[in-house]
């Protein structure tokens, strides 16, 4: 199957479980979001060799569906497979932890992926990384960057052009 539809199937699905959801703090569509997040990983494996662009399109579009949707882990697997379904699932926050034990779990259990799944980690944040919404206050843009950085530093290995592009994005962040 053609890389274009696979991306177009998958961000139909991701686009309907999304529903109506905003960017947080904006008027716009959840699922640019995701097609952002999706342009970061194809634009990376043009500078990466042995890099699997079905798999990460997949996954890129449908990094968020478990976390923010009720989409259940069987309906995923069903449409998409195991692969995908456990790069989703690596990249979806255990919020029965507490919170500050989310993000280090999430990146434990990214590391133990394919290097896709961390290259995906590395584009949602570059993505994340625009001008934070009004109603944050100076401690959680600095916790944000923080957090930021921690993803830098565990998966900075996993995507060199991915890892460049979220360190310059770090060091706009204000």
């Amino acid at each position: 199957m053609a890389i274009q539809t696979i991306y177009q199937r998958t961000l139909h699905y991701a686009a309907l479980k999304h529903g109506d959801q905003k960017v947080p703090g904006s008027d716009i569509p959840y699922v640019v979001h995701l097609s952002n997040v999706c342009m970061e990983v194809i634009f990376a494996a043009m500078h990466t060799d042995d890099f699997d662009l079905e798999f990460a399109v997949q996954v890129a579009l449908l990094h968020d569906v478990l976390e923010d949707t009720p989409t259940q882990e069987t309906e995923l697997e069903a449409l998409f497979g195991t692969a995908v379904t456990a790069g989703v699932k690596a990249l979806t926050k255990n919020e029965n932890l507490p919170k500050e034990e989310q993000m280090p779990d999430s990146l434990r259990r990214i590391k133990v992926q394919p290097k896709e799944i961390w290259s995906i980690k590395l584009a949602d944040r570059i993505t994340n990384l625009q001008p934070p919404p009004n109603y944050w206050t100076a401690e959680k843009i600095g916790n944000y960057r923080q957090e930021a950085m921690l993803i830098y530093k565990e998966l900075h290995e996993g995507n060199t052009y991915l890892a460049e592009r979220l360190w310059n994005e770090i060091e706009k962040y204000q």
